[in-house]
């Protein structure tokens, strides 16, 4: 295939672990010291910063770089009484951590990030205020991340998982991930609601990006599968849900390829075609 001037491909080998975000972030530690709970005046901070000062920038933004429009944000009035988990595909390095708190406002919504994501200088504390609830860098702090995630449930808050890990610019696809962030709500006994932004081509040129972003659900775990058998059956489910969705994405603004030749289709395999703890 000749490449044509201008065109973008990424060469991949491995769609579970490779990571295609240029930023470069030393880790902070994140052990069973790391404060995951604050006082009353920092949690009304951290609410007037996810829920009123940013909400502007963060509508703006998605408006006018991506033209967002939201299909099935009237489904989470279903479970506007009740917390519940965001699963949604991982193509974004900014707005990903939010495009969640605009499709479910005016409800609070936090997200399950790396170390990373709260280890920029000068800024970690405010994506902390933002919601971001960094997973432990060991065992020493999993109690504390766990008692933090499931207090936000408790509240009937949002927690949103990009259960593919690793951010992939504009892909259009969904790549394989595993079943083992589907614990949560397997444990919790919430819903679950599927996230899925599709690209489209806008613009007089044809070369802007435009998402519309699919919200479905809710889905609720088989409570008479055992817990690692209902995981991955809910994993399965949102899966499924996602990849066909994701067929939707008529504009692949960065193209992907395989480094051995092979081209990866546009919708992800087949939902039960990636198994695996």
């Amino acid at each position: 295939m000749k490449k044509q001037a201008g065109e973008k491909i990424i060469y991949y080998s491995d769609e579970l672990n490779e990571e295609f975000s240029t930023a470069r972030i030393t880790p902070r530690t994140v052990d069973k010291n790391f404060p995951y709970f604050h006082n009353r005046l920092w949690d009304a901070c951290s609410m007037a910063v996810q829920n009123v000062l940013s909400m502007p920038v963060k509508y703006l933004y998605a408006k006018l770089k991506f033209r967002i429009r939201f299909q099935g944000r009237e489904k989470l009035r279903q479970c506007k009484d009740t917390g519940y988990f965001i699963y949604g595909n991982h193509t974004q390095p900014f707005a990903d951590t939010f495009i969640p708190s605009l499709g479910n406002y005016p409800k609070r919504n936090f997200f399950i990030v790396n170390p990373e994501n709260i280890s920029m200088p000068g800024l970690g504390t405010l994506v902390e205020m933002l919601g971001a609830i960094p997973i432990p860098c060991d065992l020493g702090g999993m109690k504390n991340f766990l008692e933090s995630v499931e207090d936000k449930i408790k509240r009937n808050c949002s927690v949103t998982i990009y259960p593919e890990a690793h951010i992939w610019p504009y892909y259009i696809g969904i790549r394989p991930f595993k079943a083992v962030s589907f614990q949560y709500p397997v444990k919790m006994k919430c819903p679950v609601f599927a996230l899925t932004n599709t690209y489209h081509r806008r613009g007089f040129k044809g070369e802007k990006v435009r998402i519309t972003t699919y919200i479905d659900g809710p889905f609720f775990a088989d409570e008479t599968l055992p817990p690692k058998e209902a995981r991955q059956e809910l994993r399965d489910r949102v899966y499924g849900c996602m990849a066909e969705r994701s067929r939707t994405s008529d504009y692949e603004y960065i193209k992907y390829r395989k480094k051995d030749g092979t081209h990866m289709k546009y919708a992800a395999k087949a939902a039960h075609g990636s198994r695996g703890e």
